[in-house]
């Protein structure tokens, strides 16, 4: 294979948010199309998409080089911002990059975002590459001012904390001041012996998504296309060129060219993904999977007192307890998971011991007799037939997931508690991004090039409202779409458009539930992404990333049911102290209360978790649920398979005798 002699060292993809039009994979696939052996992407500082670019760039045959562009304040420029790119070189680079990316967000933002001051590049200077930033470099604005005093200070700063680390950025993409600088720039570098490298300062995959990179600007900057205020930073040649191209444009400075090839060489960093890594629960002189026994056994002999107070009836039932637990342990500490456990039983108890609403369990994580005995749930599995297997399988090895519900407004509390025992660096929230949705695209699109009102408003109103909508699925489901693109030129216009900017990521925010705590600080496994005080930190991975890079994830959902019954609770108890009651213990009411079923019955399940739509009414009304299992049926068939296959009537059929019960099996049918 022949040595490459170009590789592209800056280049945003849509999660720069301001800037950048091309997602990660797309991204990688043309590198990969255009023969390239590596890609740098160096994101406005953040590495939200380098999971995903790092799994996809060594899947395609592609060196993933880590980096960001940051903007950067020092003395000697006062106020002003300048540009600079960043790439690790290594581990520690790459360490030091992370740290430089929270130290800018955990600061606040200034007028044009988060920003570092150039004296911290000095802290964290091992294993990275720094990139001038172009014109827009300290040098650079330094250079096309005339400034020579200036432009000397600068170049000592970096000729002393980063020899042979510092790269004069050479860019022709035909904006103003380019060349200007460029001539000046190969001038300073003779004279100083400072090297140079070539970028092309890449936002798109193509020429042709120029118009669409401009108008994505537009959304965010809040201008309209045609407005003469607005900023026009950007060029059409700033696509991914071919190393042909790159060659040809910088054919009289080839060392610029050559150099990009020896710093990709230089830039090696390996991230850990795919192991998972636990903070220590604290166990005193026990190892983990001895802990966890114990408390388990311990846990089941208080559950098995409760659920079977006779004790001739309890020696009759332990020996199925006792097998499942004990199956169950094996599997939970063969998979590494001991400490998991451990955590989630002493933030669940915390919550109960400091009057914080828990939900008594949901999604498979109430099949484990472990979970039940440890307190986490408050069903018994086996009473209920649930399948450990379904939460945790040798098999299929992930992490568990148990769902935890709390009271909406005491869910902070647990959080807080769980930030002071492991330590408020450990300890985050997980980064969410919103993306370009199909009725909002049109809207902003719209907006952006200048259409009345009206007429964007009856276009996105043919796009239906339901979760998950593409422009792609409106156009099946919504006939009037397709006829309108195509009667109509200013509305085709404005849909294609809508089309290349739609599922592009548009902002951050934050996952409704989902905490992480690391074995050390969060920032050795994922950089912090703050609000614009720098406040409410979270990890810059989502959550399928950050669990990748080795965090383990925990929910911590706010429920609105939980805060309703602890209003309730609240009132019923203060009666009954002033007729001299003991508290209401909530745990005691029986699951085959009948005052219960008949107010069910009658559909009165308004803010009843899971039962208080329109169509669970209907459905409700139809069943007619008069134990238990009945309810456990409802929230099954309440799905849209069984309600458009007919089975939710046969269901109630059957249940009122209209209809025979028969079980199939392989051979054919058997009636009951």
């Amino acid at each position: 294979m022949a040595e490459p002699r170009f590789v592209h060292l800056r280049v945003h993809s849509d999660y720069s948010m301001i800037d950048g039009l091309a997602k990660t994979g797309p991204l990688v696939k043309k590198a990969a199309s255009l023969g390239m052996p590596a890609l740098a992407i160096t994101d406005f500082t953040n590495l939200c998409g380098l999971v995903k670019f790092y799994g996809t760039g060594h899947g395609a045959g592609i060196k993933p080089i880590v980096g960001a562009d940051f903007h950067v304040q020092c003395d000697l420029l006062g106020d002003e911002f300048t540009e600079l790119t960043v790439l690790a070189a290594n581990n520690t680079g790459y360490q030091n990059l992370t740290l430089l990316i929270s130290r800018a967000y955990q600061r606040g933002y200034g007028a044009l975002g988060p920003w570092i001051d150039r004296d911290w590049l000095v802290e964290h200077q091992e294993g990275l590459i720094l990139l001038s930033g172009g014109r827009k470099g300290d040098v650079g604005v330094s250079l096309i001012r005339g400034n020579m005093p200036l432009v000397e200070q600068c170049v000592a700063f970096y000729e002393e904390h980063f020899p042979d680390r510092y790269f004069l950025e050479l860019i022709r993409t035909g904006r103003q001041d380019e060349e200007a600088y460029l001539h000046a720039a190969v001038a300073l570098a003779e004279a100083r012996g400072l090297p140079v490298v070539a970028t092309n300062d890449v936002r798109f995959l193509d020429t042709s998504d120029f118009d669409a990179h401009e108008i994505r600007v537009a959304i965010h900057d809040g201008f309209t296309l045609d407005d003469p205020k607005r900023p026009r930073n950007y060029s059409p040649q700033q696509y991914m060129r071919s190393e042909e191209e790159m060659c040809e444009l910088f054919a009289d400075i080839p060392e610029a060219l050559a150099n990009s090839v020896e710093i990709a060489k230089r830039c090696n960093v390996t991230v850990r993904l795919g192991e998972y890594f636990l903070p220590q629960f604290p166990t005193g002189d026990m190892t983990t999977e001895d802990f966890l026994v114990m408390k388990s056994k311990e846990g089941l002999e208080e559950r098995l007192e409760f659920l079977f107070p006779d004790p001739a009836v309890r020696a009759e039932k332990r020996p199925e307890y006792d097998q499942r637990l004990d199956i169950e342990l094996q599997v939970i500490n063969q998979m590494g998971f001991p400490g998991y456990f451990l955590i989630v039983m002493e933030f669940i108890q915390w919550s109960k011991d400091n009057g914080v609403p828990v939900g008594p369990g949901r999604g498979s994580g109430a099949g484990s007799l472990v979970a039940y005995a440890l307190k986490i749930t408050d069903l018994d599995p086996l009473e209920f037939d649930l399948l450990f297997e379904r939460f945790l399988n040798p098999e299929r090895v992930s992490m568990p997931d148990f769902d935890v519900d709390f009271c909406m407004e005491k869910r902070d509390q647990v959080i807080e508690h769980v930030a002071d025992m492991y330590g408020r660096d450990a300890v985050s929230q997980i980064i969410t991004f919103g993306t370009m949705a199909a009725k909002a695209v049109i809207r902003d699109v719209g907006r952006v090039l200048g259409h009345p009102y009206g007429f964007v408003d009856r276009i996105s109103k043919l796009v239906p409202p339901d979760p998950g909508m593409t422009l792609a699925k409106a156009f099946e489901a919504e006939p009037q779409l397709p006829e309108i693109y195509e009667a109509d030129e200013e509305v085709k216009a404005l849909i294609d458009m809508a089309r290349k900017l739609e599922g592009v990521t548009r902002n951050a925010g934050k996952h409704a539930g989902g905490v992480v705590i690391a074995p050390t600080k969060i920032t050795d496994f994922a950089p912090l992404y703050c609000d614009e005080q720098g406040l409410h930190p979270v990890t810059q991975f989502d959550k399928n990333d950050v669990e990748y890079a080795g965090l383990v994830k925990f929910d911590f959902l706010g429920l609105r049911t939980l805060t309703i019954i602890n209003w309730a609770l609240e009132m019923i108890n203060k009666r009954r102290e002033k007729n001299g009651e003991g508290p209401l213990d909530i745990a005691a009411i029986p699951l085959d209360d009948k005052k219960s079923f008949d107010m069910l019955q009658r559909s009165e399940t308004t803010a009843v978790f899971q039962l208080e739509s329109r169509g669970m009414k209907d459905l409700i009304k139809r069943l007619q649920p008069d134990c238990f299992e009945d309810m456990i049926a409802l929230v099954a068939l309440f799905r849209p398979g069984p309600l458009q296959s007919g089975m939710v009537d046969n269901f109630i059929d059957r249940k009122h005798g209209r209809e025979e019960i028969s079980y199939r099996t392989c051979s054919g049918s058997m009636k009951a």
